[in-house]
């Protein structure tokens, strides 16, 4: 006899649903609830109600500065006094031979030295450029990573990499598997929360999508100015009392539809009506920004001018005081329980115009990011807040010479040695971690991947990388992809 397999699943659907009404059903759910194999009655009707972690961990929320178009960490993090002394003479063929560049010509490439000046700060005594003078006195709360390695080489796909563990489309962002596998304190505001300033990353809304993962966890993206978020308020017309009318009716037929499929998709549409309307009040409160003192004000920065109207790579001549207002309203969404918030800033992405365009950029992000670590540890945050700041790769220790340029002014992609930072969170700060060759070609010593990166991420927030993950096409995805290690010096 022939038997319709559309049928059959059909028929397992209903028998499952129908005997979660038995006593046996009840302890079968419960059971497969604590393993972690059905959700809860509560994160079925929100999302992003919070969860237990897999362990103890320091960090609760996290504010990560995304640096978009890859920051040269020879001008910023990794001083390279052989550099300056080799500057103008060709690299030994035997290094260039096997590897890719974007722009740079092999044949009559030279090594570029940094015009940077490099001092060493605080207690700890890292060294940091000139042009970071801010951050650097937050240096005993910082531990920079000088051995960072990815193995994508374009913008696009290492952003994604940096982001999302993976150099390709359709994978959950940092921010998404955090609030998937914790939730979000804040009831009122999304659990992940975008702010941008500047010219935009190249991978734009791919990088913070929540990929395979149901869309309550993707992150939201926030104006620092005017309405928050777009379409947020209510038409000419509608009142409060109109529009909670029909949210309600809308309400009871997902929650009908809800109880038939389980759909994880629906949870995320009932809880977005939800958040939404509870945004009304809640977001505009955030971005008014008259309740802090001027002091705090004049700290970030806000009412800085741009040093040019059309500002080149780094943003026009708002872009300044956007950030700072985008550093300050990230610790507003710390207060309120958000569990992520991205900034970005682009771009840093220097073929050519190095020195001018580092110096604008800099000056940019120094004084607002150092204004929020110390603002985050004055109000008692900053041991619970994780502050991470990186790039998606750096840049070459070889200057630009791309065919039919005279002037060597910038420098080319650089995937195998560049710098990140991380403070707070459970992070032991005032040390630096890693080392590259004299000319910062390579990595010499405790290099870090990507996915080792996020692997201690989710570590700090009390997430086991190898646990938390997803069925999706058959198989179990995760933030760390196929492989991540914890860093252990990172962890206090």
């Amino acid at each position: 006899m022939h038997t319709n397999p559309d049928a059959l699943n059909l028929a397992r659907r209903r028998f499952l649903m129908n005997s979660s009404c038995s006593v046996a059903g009840f302890a079968l759910a419960a059971m497969l609830e604590k393993e972690g194999l059905l959700a809860s009655e509560s994160s079925l009707t929100n999302p992003l109600a919070p969860k237990d972690a897999h362990f103890p961990g320091t960090a609760k929320n996290c504010i990560f500065i995304f640096l978009a178009g890859g920051p040269s960490q020879i001008d910023l993090y990794d001083p390279k006094p052989k550099l300056q002394e080799l500057n103008g003479q060709p690299l030994p063929k035997e290094i260039t031979e096997k590897v890719r560049f974007a722009f740079i010509n092999k044949e009559t490439a030279t090594l570029s030295g940094s015009v940077r000046k490099f001092t060493r700060h605080g207690e700890c005594g890292t060294e940091f450029s000139d042009v970071l003078p801010n951050i650097a006195s937050c240096a005993d709360d910082i531990a920079l990573i000088r051995s960072m390695y990815t193995e994508q080489f374009n913008h696009h796909p290492a952003q994604l990499m940096m982001n999302t563990g993976v150099g390709r489309f359709g994978r959950p962002s940092v921010g998404s598997w955090l609030t998937y596998g914790l939730g979000s304190q804040s009831n009122n505001l999304p659990g992940y929360v975008v702010l941008t300033a500047g010219r935009g990353a190249s991978g734009g809304a791919s990088l913070w999508s929540s990929g395979s993962l149901p869309s309550t966890y993707a992150g939201v993206l926030f104006r620092n100015k005017g309405e928050p978020v777009l379409n947020l308020n209510n038409p000419p017309g509608i009142s409060s009392d109109i529009q909670k009318s029909g949210l309600d009716a809308i309400k009871k037929l997902n929650h009908a539809q809800l109880g038939l499929t389980g759909d994880d998709e629906i949870a995320s549409r009932i809880a977005s009506y939800e958040l939404a309307f509870r945004m009304q009040s809640s977001a505009p409160e955030l971005i008014d920004l008259s309740s802090e003192t001027k002091e705090t004000q004049d700290a970030y920065g806000l009412d800085r001018k741009g040093e040019s109207k059309n500002g080149g790579r780094g943003g026009g001549s708002d872009t300044e005081a956007a950030f700072a207002r985008n550093c300050l309203l990230a610790r507003r969404l710390v207060e309120r329980g958000v569990r992520f918030i991205n900034l970005y800033h682009a771009s840093w992405d220097h073929h050519s115009g190095l020195d001018a365009g580092i110096t604008r950029n800099a000056g940019i992000v120094d004084q607002p990011v150092a204004a929020l670590l110390k603002d985050l540890k004055q109000r008692g945050l900053l041991d619970s807040t994780l502050v991470v700041m990186a790039g998606e790769f750096g840049r070459t220790p070889l200057g630009e010479n791309r065919t039919g340029s005279k002037a060597v002014t910038g420098r080319d992609h650089h995937p195998s040695a560049f710098s990140l930072w991380m403070a707070g969170g459970g992070v032991k700060g005032g040390q630096v971690i890693g080392k590259t060759s004299e000319l910062g070609w390579s990595v010499e010593e405790d290099p870090v991947h990507i996915n080792d990166f996020h692997a201690t991420l989710l570590h700090l927030f009390g997430l086991n990388h190898l646990k938390l993950a997803q069925k999706f096409g058959g198989l179990d995805i995760r933030l760390t992809n196929v492989g991540g290690k914890i860093v252990e010096k990172l962890i206090a």
